[in-house]
């Protein structure tokens, strides 16, 4: 009986099997670090026994989730989780990546809601990205920069005339919670349906509601389409927020490689910062002024110092951020507030004041400077607007004195009549930005009295006849405001005609015959 073992060989000739196997290349020796999970906190976790991995390095864990790198000691690692702690346990293996933290970018993304990392969270399927990129990266030489002359148009009359922003400018956003500063943001991007401009919303601690109704927003308003919402909410781990804004600097990088211009708004880095905080206190690393580590401010130096307005051999393109940050009690002198204050080229401080007063947006521009000015700004706007943060200046002084009863004359009532209308006239609703001409008729006409002795009601009703009468009758000077034009005394005269109009046609008062000193205006 034969065994199935016993099979047959075809025969083999000995010494060619010999040579083959002599010629053949021996494999190459695979060395794998493998890793321990030694401690667990909230967030982050203490590895042993990668001694050779890198600072930013990806590391994976058996859970499938994944953590960067960022304390390095002799006999240990501090790792980040950039998902839940909860799949981990003490004593799982970890292994090592050999790259650094990286995002998707690429075209693919715009429209998209995506995470730290371009994973998609709208369920609408995956992403094609065109490429994989660090999150940290250089920022641009000085010789790769140039002067930042092109006005970016927010449609916000109040910050077009008296705080202009510039492509590539780094606006920073301040005020208390509740003051409208993601609203202002928000406004920025809606403004730019008719431009070319590509933005970026990146929330960074914010609750699921608040980042749907900014999706919503941007829906409705049509910019949706040429934005990319990045969140890092409130529920995810905390160094998804810690990469969050690094990652939306380096999708901004490669449209502005490409020669476009490029809107960043971080919302906000507050919450940036207190992430921050609580991985290096979990890590041990030793607290500072407020508990904040030591490189706090080099954290947000070199993460803001990549916008830009860049030269032609670094792409032509430019970055301009809009980072928003939250005070407490109206408290600017802050560890955060001032860093950043010292870091970015301005800022616009919304003052709760003036949300008590009802006026929004609540933009206080007696704090709110812009470090690059008329520079970025549209000659149109300079010879209109140009004494306008002087005039409400004084105005607001008159007004405290005119609270104590003085008895005024009649010069002073005159002024205090005009510096209310003034004011008034630069209230605007939330979601409805305004034309350059728009905003531009507007202030001609307010600064030239034809909006005195309104009340807010009616002010608000002559500024919406005024808009649809200049977007109608004014095509011409849209056009050569959009050609960096200046306001000529003709079309000056136009503007108030128009408002002399728009005043009669709602059955106001006529110029000059309103009374009052505008003592205790709301507006």
């Amino acid at each position: 009986m034969k065994h199935e073992s016993d099979v047959t060989v075809p025969d083999l000739d000995p010494g060619r099997l010999v040579n083959t196997l002599l010629t053949l290349k021996a494999p190459k020796p695979h060395l794998s670090e493998i890793g321990k999970v030694a401690e667990i906190a909230d967030g982050i976790v203490i590895v042993t026994g990668l001694e050779r991995a890198l600072s930013d390095e990806v590391l994976l864990f058996e859970g499938g989730v994944q953590g960067i790198v960022l304390d390095l000691e002799p006999d240990r690692l501090g790792v980040v989780l950039l998902g839940p702690s909860d799949r981990i346990a003490v004593g799982d293996t970890v292994l090592r990546s050999h790259r650094v933290v990286s995002t998707a970018v690429g075209f693919a993304l715009l429209g998209r809601v995506v995470n730290a990392l371009g994973a998609p969270l709208d369920g609408k399927g995956p992403i094609k990205a065109q490429a994989q990129h660090p999150v940290e990266a250089e920022a641009p030489k000085i010789l790769n920069r140039q002067a930042i002359k092109r006005p970016l148009a927010t449609g916000i009359k109040t910050i077009d005339a008296a705080v202009p922003v510039g492509l590539g400018q780094r606006e920073l956003i301040i005020g208390d919670r509740q003051t409208g500063k993601t609203s202002l943001a928000v406004d920025a991007i809606l403004n730019q349906k008719d431009t070319d401009l590509i933005c970026i919303y990146c929330a960074i601690g914010q609750r699921g509601d608040a980042v749907a109704k900014v999706i919503g927003a941007l829906s409705k308003g049509g910019m949706l389409a040429r934005t990319i919402v990045m969140s890092a909410g409130d529920e995810d781990a905390a160094g998804l927020a810690y990469v969050a804004p690094y990652a939306a600097m380096s999708m901004a990088e490669f449209f502005a490689a490409q020669g476009r211009d490029v809107l960043v708004v971080m919302d906000d880095l507050t919450h940036h910062a207190r992430s921050y905080r609580e991985l290096s206190l979990l890590l041990r690393r030793p607290p500072g002024r407020e508990a904040f580590p030591g490189d706090i401010f080099y954290i947000h130096a070199r993460l803001l110092e990549r916008g830009g307005q860049f030269t032609d051999d670094a792409g032509g393109g430019s970055i301009t951020v809009l980072p928003v940050v939250e005070t407490q009690a109206e408290n600017l002198s802050a560890y955060i507030p001032t860093n950043l204050i010292s870091i970015t080229d301005g800022q616009i401080y919304l003052s709760p004041r003036l949300v008590r007063k009802n006026q929004f947006p609540a933009v206080d521009l007696g704090v709110s400077v812009s470090r690059v000015g008329g520079k970025a700004q549209s000659q149109a706007f300079r010879s209109v607007a140009g004494n306008l943060r002087v005039m409400l200046s004084q105005f607001e002084e008159l007004e405290e004195f005119a609270r104590f009863g003085t008895r005024l004359d009649e010069a002073t009532r005159a002024r205090l009549t005009r510096g209310a209308a003034v004011r008034g006239a630069l209230r605007q609703a939330e979601r409805d930005p305004m034309s350059a001409v728009e905003q531009l008729t507007v202030l001609v006409a307010a600064m030239e009295g034809q909006f005195d002795g309104l009340s807010e009601a009616e002010t608000m009703a002559v500024v919406l006849r005024l808009r649809a009468r200049a977007r109608a009758d004014l095509g011409d000077l849209a056009q050569r405001i959009a050609e960096n034009a200046p306001i000529s005394e003709a079309d000056r005269a136009r503007m108030v005609e128009l408002g002399r109009h728009m005043r009669q046609a709602g059955g106001g008062p006529d110029k000059g015959t309103g009374k009052g000193t505008g003592k205790g205006r709301s507006g």
